[in-house]
């Protein structure tokens, strides 16, 4: 994740006058994060959700008096987990019961924290990995907390060659589970996303498809399935929908205009090569296939339309 620079008034009075940064917040070209802290509203606006998040931890804790331990889905952007329909606007932190108060773009959450709950990261203070998970996952929606912790899963878990700790994860989701129930609210939401939580999830789309292929009834679903290609090639397909023996994928529009998925490739080249993948699939398995993209995930009722077109329905599927 690339950090937004973020400038302290006393800074920016180094080289210009009071007038004039008035005058750059009037025209909008600074943004204030809060009182004394400002960024370039060009490179705010160019930000992703999760690097706008961390944004806000590094401004407030520029700003406080006591470092604040930032948690919840701010903790999660901090330690590089993806955040689905976050809260653009406030950061999280976890205050004791002790310490009273309030402030403006802030969400504070009372509790206690263990010694090994905090951990330093970028020069901030934030809930650690598990500690986080558990946090979300208590208090966030289903799709939220699926998402951040199958990220996590897959951050610790899913290694360079595609091999997922399987007994690894299982001791993470206890250990987030265990923190959990520490609190007096939220164990059973926190129990339902941990188990549901899978790090072979490669993309927040491919952890909200999950949700709503399961919404819909399909209960063994397989992620990640290999399927072998030419010349000694593997293919992956992100869903084996084994209660039906078909296949589905993901198919997010980044991975056709981000330089780094591209690896030197054109957009055309991409299309074809997945073209010619999917051809393969289809002619070597005698699988039924379907892809979706965001369009086809909003309910659950969108992509049991778009499945149902590619004559691919759950069992028990009556018409509706």
């Amino acid at each position: 994740m690339t950090h937004l620079t973020l400038f302290r008034r006393d800074q920016l009075l180094g080289t210009m006058t009071p007038r004039r940064l008035a005058a750059q917040v009037r025209a909008g070209q600074l943004m204030r994060l809060r009182p004394g802290v400002y960024v370039p509203s060009a490179d705010w606006d160019r930000a992703s959700p999760e690097a706008r998040a961390v944004g806000r931890a590094r401004a407030l804790t520029l700003t406080a008096a006591t470092s604040p331990v930032i948690s919840h889905e701010t903790a999660a952007a901090v330690h590089g987990l993806p955040l689905y329909r976050a809260d653009r606007h406030r950061a999280h932190v976890i205050a004791p019961h002790s310490r009273p108060g309030r402030a403006g773009g802030v969400i504070r959450h009372r509790g206690e924290l263990a010694d090994d709950d905090v951990v330093e990261m970028h020069g901030l203070h934030v809930t650690s990995l598990a500690r986080t998970v558990s946090d979300v996952a208590r208090t966030a929606t289903f799709e939220q907390a699926v998402t951040v912790a199958d990220a996590a899963l897959r951050q610790q878990f899913l290694g360079a060659r595609g091999e997922y700790d399987v007994d690894g994860a299982e001791r993470f989701r206890q250990a987030a589970l265990e923190i959990a129930r520490r609190s007096a609210h939220g164990v059973t939401r926190a129990r339902r996303v941990l188990d549901f939580a899978d790090g072979r999830a490669q993309l927040p789309g491919e952890s909200i498809s999950r949700i709503r292929l399961y919404e819909i009834g399909f209960r063994d679903i397989r992620l990640q399935v290999p399927v072998p290609g030419p010349g000694h090639r593997l293919y992956f397909v992100d869903f084996g929908l084994e209660d039906v023996e078909a296949f589905g994928e993901f198919d997010g529009s980044l991975k056709y205009v981000d330089g780094h998925l591209l690896d030197g490739r054109t957009s055309s080249q991409v299309l074809d090569e997945e073209k010619q993948r999917e051809d393969w699939i289809r002619g070597t398995t005698q699988r039924r296939y379907a892809r979706w993209g965001w369009p086809h995930i909003t309910t659950a009722a969108d992509l049991r339309l778009r499945l149902d077109a590619f004559g691919i329905r759950p069992p028990h599927w009556t018409a509706r």
